[in-house]
């Protein structure tokens, strides 16, 4: 027989079709004596034009549970599958309901030979039972049973998509707040310290560091395009390369030019973006100059893409005679000798 636990609840919006509340009483000075993993029942009753009973064991399902009562509902019914909220709770020695070890939960039941079961394997320990619910020799439960129309849609409360990258991206439209501005080449670029701090810690060491940069208002940087250094910068507000139609330059250089500067300012996934954007451009005429690139930025997956596409023998024959063969084989003659192995 398969137990299953369930605690969850919808939260979406559902119909009720039907429903009953019942207590079962049971004589658990006779039923605690029986064996782990047998069960009493109670009558069944219908609800929702189904037919339910619950089922107790007072010494547990299986061995794990033999300190325990296990109660479960049973759907008794084998026309079609349905859905139903379950909650039960215990009477008190006084008589009244008590709520200390109150369940509830939303399950489907299937249609099956045996018949669907769900509920808990471990409710109340016995000792507790004993000790909080026994009045003469009978214990009893209080249960109720909502069923719900079939037709309601179960479904999950839908997360919206992170929209953070989106808020911290306007942050770059406006000059609300920014303490910083980089020039490069002709171009000034206004952003905001914490931000670039907070995604990469080389800009973390200049702007709040014991470097001459954390104290100046604006900054010049050399070695790198204000093109690259404007899409670099969006990345680091909105973690995301701008769309394809936006981006001016999609060229080879570009993710060659962005790749270095995600090396410089550790931009570790920026990185991994542009070695696949290389990747996607990598041919008999770039592979040369790519392997190289890859081989000074530390981009092993790329390296190893690289390698494998220049080995085959057809394609060997043909890099050799581009220009970043030659390139290739001046910076870097232990790749070659590498790949001339393997070919």
């Amino acid at each position: 027989m398969s137990k299953r636990a369930k605690t969850a609840e919808p939260e979406s919006q559902t119909t009720i079709v039907g429903s009953s509340a019942f207590q079962f009483k049971v004589d658990y000075e006779q039923v605690k004596q029986l064996p782990t993993g047998k069960s009493v029942f109670s009558d069944a009753v219908s609800a929702g034009g189904h037919l339910w009973r619950i089922e107790c064991f007072p010494r547990g399902v299986n061995e794990a549970d033999r300190e325990c009562v296990s109660i479960f509902l049973e759907h008794m019914s084998k026309s079609k599958s349905v859905g139903a909220f379950f909650e039960v709770l215990m009477m008190g020695r006084d008589g009244k309901p008590c709520l200390s070890h109150i369940r509830r939960a939303f399950e489907t039941f299937e249609i099956t030979e045996d018949g669907d079961t769900f509920g808990w394997h471990q409710f109340v320990k016995g000792t507790v039972v004993e000790k909080d619910y026994l009045a003469g020799r009978h214990v009893t439960f209080v249960c109720a049973i909502m069923v719900v129309d079939d037709s309601t849609i179960l479904s999950p409360i839908l997360v919206p998509s992170s929209d953070i990258g989106t808020h911290l991206g306007r942050l770059l439209d406006h000059a609300d707040g920014t303490d910083v501005s980089f020039v490069v080449d002709d171009e000034t670029f206004r952003a905001h310290r914490a931000v670039l701090a907070a995604r990469s810690p080389v800009f973390r060491a200049k702007l709040f560091g014991s470097m001459s940069e954390a104290t100046m208002p604006s900054i010049t940087l050399h070695s790198i395009k204000p093109a690259t250094f404007k899409v670099m910068l969006q990345f680091i507000y909105t973690d995301e390369l701008p769309e394809e139609d936006e981006l001016q330059d999609s060229s080879a250089q570009m993710f060659q030019d962005l790749l270095a500067a995600a090396d410089r300012y550790a931009l570790d996934r920026l990185k991994i973006i542009c070695a696949q954007k290389l990747w996607e451009k990598v041919s008999v005429e770039t592979v040369a100059t790519i392997l190289a690139w890859a081989e000074t930025y530390n981009c092993q997956q790329l390296k190893n893409k690289c390698i494998v596409f220049f080995v085959v023998e057809e394609n060997f024959r043909k890099v050799m005679f581009t220009d970043g063969y030659g390139l290739l084989l001046l910076k870097f003659p232990a790749i070659i000798a590498e790949l001339r192995k393997r070919v």
